[in-house]
């Protein structure tokens, strides 16, 4: 079956001058324009497109695969404005539109947000929407606690950011629990929380419990020796400090370097960490 906004594998029908008719079944025949390589293929080969409907209101394809595709969250950027919406740069000749009344904020030109796109219930176009609640799964998300999931941050807020988990439902890392730099339109990994009552997910950045400080800790040991040996952090240094030079989180950190004292491969000092001798 052939998806508007997806990639499909299409039969080639024919050719006329330096185009390729494809079978598009329901859609009936489906241009291809050249620029895509016509003369390799011939009648009864089958080709990967992306199909979309364009400005015409005709069911074209192309072999280009834009950032995008129906049914997925992506950062974007606003390439032009009208009266009535924003033109979003998608790697396509015609812009992917988002109407008015799909902007959470008025969108400006040259800026860039986090959308989602789908197709016009009314002209089987593909648009796209800031308005992402809306398409976030509402069902009760099925997760185990300690899970990793893929995040994309949409949003930042006084408790902290909101990100898309696993492309469905919405999630929140906390301010205070963030230890990096993290901009809109990132994606990262990350571990469930906690499940709460509204249904959404706290997400942490990095795995709790002592299950982890083994692998930090060779990972800290590393580090140290790079650094000649001494590095001028403890466990009294600021969060940031340590995530800098390290990448993990104060009681991560913490954890790692108590093991590592107990096992003799480190001295801490007021205000250093060496290497035992």
């Amino acid at each position: 079956m052939i998806q508007i906004g997806k990639m499909n594998r299409l039969l080639i029908k024919g050719k006329e001058d330096a185009a390729i008719i494809l079978d598009g079944a329901k859609y009936g025949d489906i241009v291809l324009r050249g620029g895509s390589g016509v003369g390799r293929y011939s009648p009864g080969d089958t080709l990967t497109v992306f199909v979309y409907v364009n400005k015409e209101q005709q069911v074209v394809a192309t072999t280009n695969q834009p950032y995008v595709l129906v049914g997925e969250f992506e950062k974007m950027n606003v390439v032009g404005t009208s009266e009535a919406g924003a033109f979003l740069g998608w790697g396509l000749e015609d812009d992917l539109f988002v109407p008015k009344s799909e902007q959470q904020n008025s969108m400006k030109q040259g800026q860039s947000y986090v959308v989602y796109t789908f197709l016009s219930p009314k002209t089987n176009r593909i648009a796209a929407s800031s308005k992402l609640n809306k398409f976030l799964d509402q069902a009760v998300p099925k997760y185990n606690i300690g899970e990793e999931v893929e995040l994309l941050v949409y949003a930042e807020t006084e408790m902290g950011y909101s990100v898309v988990v696993n492309g469905s439902h919405s999630g929140l890392i906390y301010q205070n629990e963030v230890f990096q730099v993290l901009e809109l339109g990132q994606r990262l990994k990350g571990y469930v929380k906690k499940i709460r009552e509204d249904q959404k997910i706290d997400i942490r950045l990095q795995q709790a419990g002592f299950h982890q400080v083994d692998g930090i800790s060779q990972d800290i040991l590393k580090i140290i020796k790079k650094s000649g040996g001494k590095v001028d952090v403890t466990d009294k240094s600021k969060p940031e400090v340590i995530y800098s030079m390290f990448g993990v989180s104060k009681k991560n950190f913490k954890k790692a370097i108590g093991t590592l004292y107990k096992k003799r491969y480190i001295v801490i000092g007021a205000n250093s960490i060496k290497l035992a001798e």
